[in-house]
């Protein structure tokens, strides 16, 4: 009669108990009654696995934020670009924003190798803008401004529209550029050139007939070939880049549009 007692007693301390806490349910954790240490032993324990219900909406709010970002930064960006031209480049400027409006292009893209983070970075946003807006571009394998073409390109996911042409065969690039090349689905190679030194077989000059030997004049030189395949040449350069300021004068002579940035 007393054992009966105690049960109701604790059956009414135990409902008491989930009035003022809550059930072991709602907690996520369940600890054994009284009566179940009575029945089945004070050692029972019975846990259940904590699981967060995800937050969608969150989630939603997260990804729309980054997406955003992502747009912001890009505006950023060519707000910096167009702080650093001055009022004789901006028609280049209006020649590249005059891009998507005439449709996809082919665009080769020049530069110096010797640049900063911050400038490698703007590149491989415009390379993986113009991609992404389907133009197919097209670029060389040295380090700095090609490497940022490439990567920016191949981050569009569309390995169709990128084409490396090199001024040599792929074993006779730097190790670092041969494991960003092995990403790349087109890329074209010339063999012929291995003899040479790298920068010989890179170089072209606008003069080369009149000026130098004829050996030179039979080579085949990589800057040229990728100017026979695009409209339009995008350079990033030094006043003092020699080179690359040949380059784009050539370009213009074969009627190409040529947008030039400097980084001086």
């Amino acid at each position: 009669m007393r054992r009966d007692q105690d049960m109701d007693s604790w059956r009414y301390e135990e409902e008491n108990a989930v009035g003022m806490f809550g059930s072991d349910e709602d907690a996520g954790t369940q600890i054994p009654t009284q009566i179940q240490s009575l029945v089945e032993g004070s050692g029972t324990v019975m846990v259940s696995e904590y699981k967060p219900v995800p937050d969608v909406d969150y989630l939603q709010v997260c990804n729309l934020s980054a997406l955003f970002l992502w747009f912001l930064v890009i505006e950023i960006t060519i707000g910096h670009l167009l702080m650093l031209l001055d009022a004789n480049t901006m028609p280049y400027v209006n020649e590249l924003l005059a891009i998507q409006q005439q449709g996809p292009r082919n665009i080769g893209f020049f530069g110096t190798r010797n640049m900063g983070f911050m400038h490698q970075q703007l590149i491989e946003i415009l390379s993986y803008a113009l991609v992404i807006t389907k133009n197919h571009i097209y670029t060389s394998g040295a380090s700095g401004t090609n490497a940022a073409v490439i990567r920016g390109a191949l981050r569009a996911e569309r390995p169709e529209l990128l084409t490396v042409i090199l001024p040599q065969s792929l074993k006779k690039q730097p190790p670092e550029s041969q494991e960003l090349l092995s990403k790349v689905k087109t890329v074209i190679e010339k063999p012929h050139n291995d003899h040479l030194p790298l920068i010989e077989a890179s170089r072209y000059n606008m003069e080369m007939v009149a000026n130098v030997a004829i050996g030179d004049v039979e080579l085949r030189l990589c800057n040229m070939d990728i100017i026979s395949h695009v409209q339009q040449v995008i350079c990033f350069a030094f006043h003092d880049s020699r080179l690359l300021m040949e380059t784009c004068q050539e370009a213009k002579n074969l009627r190409k549009i040529v947008t030039l940035f400097y980084l001086d």
